[in-house]
């Protein structure tokens, strides 16, 4: 059962600083079918959807050469997360976990990570497939995909998290 401020027991939150130590820039716009957090798959592999990166006028010069790339890491902003807790109860978990355990758009700096198939440009627009956020989410980076230097096929994680490595 959730308290007042909409959080699970054994979640624990934290006063944020009062200033940041950082800007940055949206570049444009994710769209996607997804008008709610709530209606958003739980992670870009269980959707086929099409969605669009909409890249803003400015950063559109950017796009050179971004065909040469089959797929594609995108950052983007969850802008309707929670950026408070330290201690999270995810809805499978018996306990809490820290924050940065957990793959969830809560965290002090909500930034999301998504490796996209690249399917077409089209001017500053990119038309991709494994995205799982709210449509209009503001787009923070586009990165090419390196399967060389990205993928660590003998990386692990224990679900649970419980375990100390």
């Amino acid at each position: 059962m959730n308290d007042e401020t909409g959080h699970r027991p054994g979640e624990v939150a934290i006063p944020l600083p009062e200033t940041f130590d950082a800007g940055l820039y949206f570049i444009g716009r994710v769209r996607t079918p997804w008008a709610t957090r709530g209606a958003c798959p739980k992670n870009g592999l269980k959707t086929d959807a099409v969605c669009t990166l909409t890249v803003d006028a400015p950063f559109a010069e950017a796009l050179q050469n971004v065909e040469g790339a089959s797929h594609l890491i995108v950052l983007y902003w969850m802008d309707e997360a929670a950026r408070d807790l330290a201690l999270q109860r995810p809805r499978h978990a018996e306990g809490s976990r820290g924050t940065f355990s957990l793959r969830s758009p809560v965290r002090p700096n909500p930034i999301a990570l998504s490796v996209v198939e690249l399917l077409e440009r089209d001017g500053a627009t990119l038309r991709v497939r494994g995205l799982d956020c709210r449509d209009g989410t503001p787009l923070l980076d586009i990165k090419p995909y390196f399967a060389t230097t990205d993928a660590r096929p003998g990386a692990t994680v224990e679900r649970a998290g419980t375990t100390p490595r």
